[in-house]
Parts: structure tokens; sequence; C-alpha cells
């Protein structure tokens, strides 16, 4: 097996995770509560985050290649 010394862990990584988990949640509530826009609020935030995770690896602050 080869060698992974960052294994993600890179803000870069930490935030695009942050950000997808709270899409996540909030468009659990919005389901539990059945509220479509809360919902909906939710889906709209998983690009939010991958795009956010995204630039901060451009931008240096992800894995060292």
């Amino acid at each position: 097996m080869s060698e992974h010394p960052d294994h993600g862990h890179t803000v870069a990584a930490w935030t695009a995770v942050a950000i997808i988990t709270l899409a996540f949640l909030i468009g659990t509530i919005g389901v539990v509560v059945a509220k479509p826009s809360i919902f909906w609020i939710g889906t709209a935030l998983i690009p939010v985050g991958l795009i956010a995770g995204k630039v901060l690896a451009l931008l240096g602050f992800g894995a060292k290649q």
C-alpha cells in the first residue's frame, strides 16, 4: 500500500466536508418538518461545499502533490 501523508487533513477537505455535512443536516431537517424550501436550501449548499473545497485547494490549502 502506498503512503498518504496528509490523508485528507487539509483546510480544503475539512471545509468541503463541513459545508456538505451541514447541507445534509439542513436538507434532513427540511424533510422531517415537511418544508420543501428548507430541503432545497440544503440541496443547494452541496455544490457550494464542493466549489469551496476546490477553490481552497487551488489557492494552496489542499494536499501537496
